[in-house]
């Protein structure tokens, strides 16, 4: 299955809706929305990249004049389009568009986010106003580090540490960005059962083609039971993020 293929199905499925999944979190430093929320004004026009289903725009909809959340699968699209029409915002609009041809106005935008989401710096350039914000909160390479030892395999999976960050730090700054702050956290996760880790693996690309692969069922078990304790199912989540001036 390609990535594309896996988003669709994804998108078509569930979107990129997380809620039902319960999970303790020790260590995490920021809500990334939240950050994004404290950069903005009423009369600011924000642009989401890989946006899902929509599902984080939508709550934060009466913090901006506009928002336009665009994403490269068609069913994530149009999960996020049936979520608009469930939703209270009248000042949402999505959109199926590739990161790396961003089809707006140059200097349209105040503000842009990309969450978990690749992204082009060139073309944000392009399409922010001078003094504009781009946040990103991205996956590390040491994320899941468990997981994908014993799966043998994983998103990053035997890549340096720091990697992305480091290339998309050096990508925004030879767009033009003049200030680039990172940050980073590596919080434990626990999930309380076997089914919350499952549908965590099945609908995000942690463990490619999960459960397709002979051993993966084994594999799996052995590991609940050797990471399972008192607050559920141990793991990690490591995450950093960009805050970038154009």
């Amino acid at each position: 299955m390609t990535e594309q293929e896996f988003y669709d199905k994804v998108g078509k499925t569930n979107g990129w809706d997380f809620s039902s999944v319960r999970c303790i979190s020790e260590g995490m430093e920021w809500d990334f929305y939240g950050e994004v929320i404290k950069k903005a004004s009423p009369s600011h026009i924000l642009l989401d990249i890989g946006t899902g289903g929509g599902e984080k725009v939508l709550e934060i909809a009466g913090s901006f004049s506009l928002i336009v959340g665009i994403d490269n699968s068609k069913e994530m699209v149009h999960t996020a389009r049936a979520n608009l029409e469930k939703s209270s915002a009248a000042n949402v609009r999505f959109f199926q568009l590739s990161a790396e041809t961003l089809e707006f106005p140059e200097g349209f935008f105040d503000l842009a986010s990309s969450r978990h989401c690749s992204f082009d710096a060139l073309e944000l350039a392009k399409v922010l106003k001078k003094g504009g914000y781009f946040l990103t909160q991205q996956v590390s390479e040491g994320d899941k580090v468990n997981l994908k030892k014993a799966f043998g395999r994983g998103q990053g999976f035997g890549e340096k540490d720091g990697s992305l960050k480091e290339m998309y730090i050096r990508d925004l700054k030879a767009a033009g960005f003049s200030k680039v702050a990172a940050f980073e956290y590596d919080a434990d996760e626990y999930y309380k059962t076997p089914e919350d880790l499952i549908f965590l693996l099945t609908h995000t690309p942690i463990i490619p083609n999960f459960g397709e692969q002979p051993g993966d069922l084994a594999v799996m078990n052995a590991f609940i039971e050797e990471n399972l304790g008192e607050q559920g199912i141990r793991t990690n989540s490591k995450r950093f993020l960009l805050i970038a001036e154009r």
